[in-house]
């Protein structure tokens, strides 16, 4: 035995074929650069199950959408992406002509008056927890016990910018079981104002409670040092505010399920004291808006 050598050396098993070939792959890939539309599916997004129809459609392959997956990480390089959401009412020439014209313009403005800069937006926490993944033992089901109750935490904030551009700053109210209006807009510029006294210019969405509220035009028009402009419409990922937002509820707060609407304030009120005192949080949030951090 020990003189047949080769016979006895290890012959390890190769697998199953490639059911696809490279042409057949980069085939795969340029069908699936158009929109799944193109190919008769409701909207345009490309999922496992509807990629392993396209593959069965066109080279006659079954696979489960499962290994689909994984086909499409190692042999093309796909990963899964969340994609963005955007209102269909979105004027994009309109919004990337403000960014370049209207936006310069507001700051450069702000910079002569040596005004401070906020970005202003409203935004809601409910009892109800905002779900996102855990990890636990494969099978193990995860739940989750929350209050039922429809309480909620309303809180109007701003990220503001000093004259110098050398300062992110953030300032916000919470309100229980209130809804943000006009007079609400009001209360929070009279805080802002009497916090930082001296030039602001405020930027904010279109809402009917902000320029168009007859308390807050009537509140500007005694305020002649407060200097207020629009973002474009269906724009919020423009406001730095709204990544505050973003990164409360679906990082710090997410998966929280407070007893009552007590407990909900307080752990708002600590999360946005947490990003108030990280400067580098706050001018993540600026640059990721597009804002230059020196307005000269």
């Amino acid at each position: 035995m020990a003189r047949q050598g080769v016979s006895l050396a290890a012959k390890p098993a190769t697998g199953a074929g490639r059911r696809l070939t490279d042409a057949q792959m980069s085939e795969l890939e340029r069908l699936l650069l158009h929109k799944a539309t193109t190919y008769g599916f409701p909207n345009e997004l490309w999922t496992c199950a509807r990629v392993a129809q396209l593959i069965l459609r066109h080279f006659g392959v079954h696979y489960h959408p499962d290994y689909v997956r994984r086909l499409l990480r190692r042999r093309l390089n796909w990963t899964s992406h969340k994609p963005q959401v955007r209102a269909r009412q979105r004027n994009d020439k309109e919004v990337e002509r403000w960014k370049a014209d209207e936006f310069p313009r507001i700051l450069r403005e702000a910079w002569r008056r040596r005004a401070h800069v906020a970005f202003l937006d409203e935004s809601g926490f409910m009892l109800t927890p905002l779900v996102r993944r855990t990890l636990a033992p494969r099978g193990q089901r995860v739940v989750m016990r929350c209050s039922a109750k429809h309480d909620r935490i309303s809180v109007i904030s701003c990220v503001t910018l000093s004259p110098q551009a050398m300062r992110v700053g953030l300032y916000f109210r919470l309100l229980i079981n209130r809804n943000v209006h006009g007079e609400e807009v009001v209360e929070f510029l009279e805080y802002l104002t009497g916090q930082v006294p001296g030039e602001w210019t405020v930027v904010w969405d279109r809402n009917q409670i902000h320029s168009r509220s007859s308390a807050v035009q009537s509140w500007l028009s005694r305020h002649p040092q407060v200097v207020v402009e629009d973002f474009p419409a269906y724009d919020p990922d423009a406001n730095p505010d709204e990544w505050v937002w973003s990164w409360a509820k679906y990082g710090k707060l997410c998966n929280l399920c407070p007893k009552d609407v007590d407990e909900l304030f307080d752990h708002v009120v600590d999360a946005l004291v947490d990003a108030k005192h990280d400067c580098h949080l706050l001018a993540s949030f600026v640059m990721d808006a597009g804002v230059p951090l020196c307005l000269a």
